[in-house]
């Protein structure tokens, strides 16, 4: 699915004509032909167009034919039905600048784009450089919401951990440890795309928009300062659930020790008298009562003195 818009009277409108367009955005589904069709008409390498198509993409910039190529990498709900795997992975964005147009295309639905297609309709940046920056405005923003949906997430499952000690729970956390290493990954990506950016000056930006992508390029350290954050928080409550579960295994298995030994008592009596020797008494009324007596006392007085240890 292509979409294009054109900008008149700084009002964006949707048109059919791609040469006249000044944002071309290209959505799943995705054919093939569509890729072809609209490398001829806006004379785009057809590996710009196919890159977003590589979900481990890498966030880069490159030039072909004066057309200049972004990738950069933005969060988005995962719908596997895996179990296991992560809450939240990250895809890439193309974005491609021609002569005359922008043209973003993407494998994946995500809300960046939306958010931008918004703000895009009802305010729409002249320039073609500032309308990229802009994207990478709205992929900052999605990374900072998804965080805050994942801390409140692991604070809930950390509560019921309190109560409660489930394995869902915690197969419920690695899953957002997992969504973290997918952020921390692009997070570090981008930041380095957005400084080589800043750097090189590859878009020829002006002074107000250099100042802007360097305020970008902060707003991406802090997201990726909260995402370390949440991870080394998150590692640090597995480790102390670890640690809670070990302690609490070894008092079990003391437990089961200590009753061990407190029933091997009546049983060593019980065998020395189930002995072929002489013994005392085994000629009295009283040979049975006697040996299980002295077990039962024995027995008693070693599980009072095991009560008192374990209150302390």
């Amino acid at each position: 699915m292509v979409q294009y818009f054109s900008i008149e009277d700084k009002k964006s409108i949707a048109i059919n004509n791609p040469e006249k367009a000044t944002w071309v955005n290209v959505l799943p589904p995705l054919k093939e032909e569509e890729f072809y069709e609209l490398s001829k008409d806006l004379f785009i390498p057809i590996d710009f167009l196919k890159d977003s198509l590589d979900i481990d993409e890498r966030s880069r910039f490159e030039t072909e034919e004066k057309v200049k190529l972004i990738v950069i990498k933005t969060p988005t709900e995962n719908n596997s039905f895996n179990e296991s795997d992560a809450f939240y992975i990250t895809i890439p964005i193309c974005i491609i600048i021609t002569n005359g147009q922008i043209v973003t295309v993407n494998s994946f639905e995500n809300e960046a784009i939306k958010k931008f297609l918004n703000s895009f309709q009802h305010n729409p940046p002249e320039e073609k450089n500032l309308m990229a920056l802009k994207i990478f405005e709205k992929i900052i923003t999605n990374f900072q919401d998804y965080l805050k949906e994942i801390n409140q997430r692991r604070n809930l499952l950390e509560q019921k951990l309190y109560v409660a000690n489930r394995n869902e729970d915690l197969f419920q956390l690695m899953r957002i440890q997992k969504s973290l290493v997918y952020f921390i990954t692009a997070l570090r990506s981008n930041e380095l795309l957005m400084m080589k950016l800043a750097r090189t000056n590859f878009l020829q930006l002006e002074p107000d928009e250099k100042d802007f992508l360097d305020d970008l390029v902060i707003e991406n350290s802090q997201a990726l300062e909260t995402a370390n954050t949440y991870t080394n928080i998150l590692s640090s409550t597995l480790d102390a659930y670890a640690s809670i579960i070990s302690n609490n295994q070894n008092l079990v298995l003391k437990r089961l020790a200590t009753l061990t030994i407190l029933l091997s008592i009546p049983v060593l009596i019980a065998s020395i008298y189930g002995m072929n020797v002489p013994l005392p008494y085994q000629d009295s009324h009283f040979a049975f009562w006697i040996p299980t007596a002295v077990s039962l006392l024995i027995l008693a007085y070693a599980i009072y003195n095991f009560v008192k240890q374990y209150k302390r």
